[in-house]
Parts: C-alpha cells; sequence; structure tokens
C-alpha cells in the first residue's frame, strides 16, 4: 500500500509536514533575528555610502562650476587688462615717436639756421674779399691813369670811396 499511497498525491502525513513547517518556521525565525539585521545593517550603510559619494560628487560638480565662472572671470580680466596694457604701450610709443619727431625737427631747424648763417657769413666775407681785391684793382689803375704813385692816405680815401659805391650798386 505504500507504493500506491505514494501515487497519490493527495494523502497527506501530519508528521512530516507538520515537521517540514516547524523547520521552515524555525529557520525564518533564525535568519529574521540574527541574519536579517546584519543585511539590513549592511543595505543601510551602503544606502548612505552611495548617498553620501552622491552628495560629494554633487558637491565636488558645484565646486569646479564655481572655480570654472571664476576662472572665466578672471582670464576675462586678463583680457581687459592686456588690452588697456597693450593700449597704453602704443599711447606711449606714439608719444615717444612724436617726441623724437619734433625733438629731430627741432634739430633740423636748428642746423638750417646755423648753415644760412654760416652762408651769410661766407657771403658776406666774399664780398668783403671781393670789394677790397676790387679796390685794390681799381687804386691800380687809378695810379696807372694818374702817372704817378698814389700814397697810403689816398689810397685809403679811393677804397672807401670805391667800397661805399660798390655797396650803393645793389651788392
Amino acid at each position: 500500500m505504500l507504493a500506491a499511497d505514494a501515487a497519490n498525491p493527495m494523502n497527506v502525513e501530519i508528521l512530516p509536514l507538520a515537521t517540514s513547517v516547524g523547520v521552515a518556521l524555525l529557520t525564518v525565525i533564525v535568519i529574521s533575528i540574527a541574519v536579517w539585521p546584519k543585511i539590513a545593517k549592511g543595505l543601510d550603510e551602503r544606502n548612505e555610502k552611495i548617498l553620501g559619494e552622491i552628495k560629494a560628487a554633487e558637491d565636488a560638480r558645484a565646486h569646479a562650476k564655481a572655480a570654472q565662472e571664476e576662472f572665466e572671470r578672471k582670464l576675462i580680466q586678463a583680457q581687459h587688462d592686456a588690452d588697456a596694457m597693450i593700449k597704453e604701450a602704443r599711447a606711449q610709443a606714439q608719444n615717444a615717436a612724436d617726441a623724437l619727431r619734433a625733438r629731430s625737427e627741432a634739430e633740423l631747424a636748428e642746423l638750417k639756421k646755423r648753415a644760412n648763417a654760416e652762408m651769410d657769413a661766407a657771403r658776406r666775407q666774399a664780398v668783403a674779399e671781393l670789394e677790397a681785391h676790387a679796390a685794390e684793382l681799381a687804386v691800380s689803375v687809378a695810379s696807372k691813369v694818374l702817372g704817378r704813385a698814389i700814397d697810403a692816405k689816398d689810397q685809403k680815401v679811393l677804397v672807401e670811396q670805391s667800397i661805399k659805391e660798390f655797396a650803393s650798386t645793389g651788392r
């Protein structure tokens, strides 16, 4: 009859069933008292760690964003400073060029003035030499025409008269 009972699934034996249910309940109770709190604690710790890492990552992202904004602000300020320095350097270079040009023009004007003065002095000297030579020639011609020697006093008078006449003719 054992074989016939084993073939019928509707035959239930209470003792093996009760033992199986008792062992299962005891296992669930032991697991829920001894094992489950450790598993739950580990899961809670893991959850807190993950949440902490997420918060740290968000804080790091916010810090990186603030640092990037600060860097961009400093970069813009540096560009403005560089532009201002370039503008100032160009203005200084222009001022230096203008000062150099003005100094060169002043030196050139002074050189022209000095050259004109030297040319005037040379012209006056040449005219004086020419007048003196003309006077000597006039005295020489006059002495030949008169046929006598002219003394120093007569020569001086003739030279002065010749110079006055020569000067009055426009030279």
